[in-house]
């Protein structure tokens, strides 16, 4: 198709359905502008998602060499593209992607708005305006020997796993600045709670190390799960088939993928089943979903923690990072923890949709893919973000509070227990009733018992040697 010109400003597409009048310059063409009419729904368009933008691109670029491979693109054509691919893949023209994430099709919306973008970069390339599609074009050339079916989940796949790299590295920060916490408070005695009752002494330093374990415990999951998306579907073009394809397409475009991205994808052993199930994003997702309750499990217990700061537990100070009211003078709150418990919900709901849209799944093909996708994006970045926050604006600036630790450990029956081996049990029983109904303290009710003198409960009062408190570890 040659375009003809409506004025200086605007050029003239058509498709199967009719034409549409573009802006002369514009990157993308006619199916873009029917997407960017149907779609108005998220707010969010896919050049939103430089990841896989770049990821597209990467795909492209390996799908072009294995048809040059396979003598169905011309030398002049491929690298044409290439280039094309090359400035995608390196986050230019990120404009050029308004489709909105979410929409029908399945995901062909946002594999055409690829194919045009690159069609035309790749026409600037050999010296002609965008629109020509008569000397290249994003359907016979760009998308040659593909599908929607095939190259929209598996430049997803891509995606996940290079925005992953920036949460792994995040979480690991976060793991790492709780363990240096773990360390600096590992002489901090305190009271340990269940149930948010009295229980058991430790140390704040134990507090945070474990802290740190459970972050580097999910960040090693989750690096294993994603090891799920580098099963991918690509030269299965329409619902698996392979329809469309040469002889050794498929293996030189996956082996060039690898090339380009260093990783090590293979085919599916079922390409058909590939097209449809969404599995890897559900185990992914569950996987976020675990992140995100761990964060905000922790989250939760900074909160208690440095709650107060008279009328609560105040055994650790929070960095203030704001002013806390609008209306009570002086007063902080715990906004870091607050917006990390929040992302969590976020993501957790994000969850059910991707697990929906996953089920809903028909036939040969599950077209609720778009959402299932950008769910999974947000649900990565945000976690990426929360990770960056909380470790930057609140756990590398707390503070122990020394005094408070100590005084709510020895106000309560907490040491009491460590006294079981000493003592008894009968005995200890007795003691911590008497301190509970008294509303004494440890030390002063040990001191009302025959035999004990200062140097002795001092002994007793040590709950080292008796609860085998052991060196930090994250």
């Amino acid at each position: 198709m040659t375009p003809v010109p409506e004025t200086a400003a605007t050029r003239i597409e058509a498709d199967s359905l009719g034409s549409r009048t573009l802006p002369s310059l514009a990157l993308y063409g006619v199916q873009t502008a029917r997407a960017i009419e149907n779609f108005p729904i998220s707010g969010r368009s896919i050049g939103d998602w430089p990841a896989l933008i770049r990821a597209f691109a990467l795909i492209k670029k390996a799908c072009a060499a294995g048809n040059r491979a396979a003598g169905r693109l011309s030398e002049a054509k491929y690298a044409a593209i290439a280039q094309a691919c090359d400035a995608l893949g390196q986050g230019q023209h990120l404009d050029a992607f308004p489709v909105d994430a979410i929409q029908g099709g399945a995901g062909t919306s946002t594999n055409m708005n690829v194919n045009e973008v690159i069609a035309n970069l790749a026409l600037r390339q050999l010296g002609h305006p965008p629109g020509r599609y008569d000397v290249l074009h994003p359907n016979d050339d760009v998308n040659m020997s593909q599908s929607t079916n095939d190259v929209y989940p598996t430049a997803a796949r891509l995606a996940c796993l290079l925005m992953h790299r920036d949460l792994d590295d995040e979480l690991q920060r976060l793991a790492a600045a709780f363990s240096l916490k773990a360390e600096a408070f590992g002489g901090i005695l305190k009271l340990g709670r269940t149930q948010l009752q009295d229980a058991v002494p430790m140390t704040l330093g134990q507090e945070f190390s474990a802290f740190a374990s459970a972050v580097s415990v999910d960040t090693k999951r989750a690096r294993e799960i994603t090891g799920g998306f580098l099963e991918i579907g690509l030269g299965g073009t329409a619902i698996g088939t392979g329809i469309n394809t040469p002889p050794g397409y498929a293996d030189t475009a996956v082996a060039e993928l690898n090339r380009l991205t260093g990783l090590a994808f293979v085919r599916a052993p079922n390409l058909l089943a590939t097209t449809w199930d969404a599995g890897a994003f559900v185990l992914y997702s569950g996987m976020l979903k675990r992140i995100a309750t761990t964060l905000s499990k922790i989250s939760n217990d900074l909160r208690l923690l440095s709650s107060g700061p008279r009328g609560g537990l105040n055994e650790i100070r929070l960095p203030e990072r704001q002013p806390g009211s609008s209306i009570m003078p002086g007063k902080v709150n715990p906004v870091i923890p607050e917006v990390v418990s929040q992302v969590a919900f976020a993501v957790i709901g994000n969850d059910v949709a991707i697990t929906l849209a996953a089920e809903a799944g028909q036939l040969q093909l599950n077209a609720m893919a778009p959402v299932l996708v950008q769910r999974t994006f947000d649900s990565i970045s945000m976690l990426t973000r929360a990770a960056r926050v909380l470790a930057d604006h609140c756990i590398t600036g707390i503070e122990a509070n020394d005094a408070d630790c100590t005084r709510h450990l020895e106000a309560g029956t907490a040491l009491v227990t460590a006294l079981v081996p000493v003592i008894g049990y009968q005995a200890a029983t007795q003691l911590a009733q008497a301190i509970l109904k008294d509303k004494a303290t440890l030390r002063g009710a040990l001191a009302e018992m025959p035999g004990l003198d200062a140097d002795r409960i001092d002994a007793l009062l040590d709950p080292r040697p008796l609860t085998g408190i052991a060196p930090v570890r994250a």
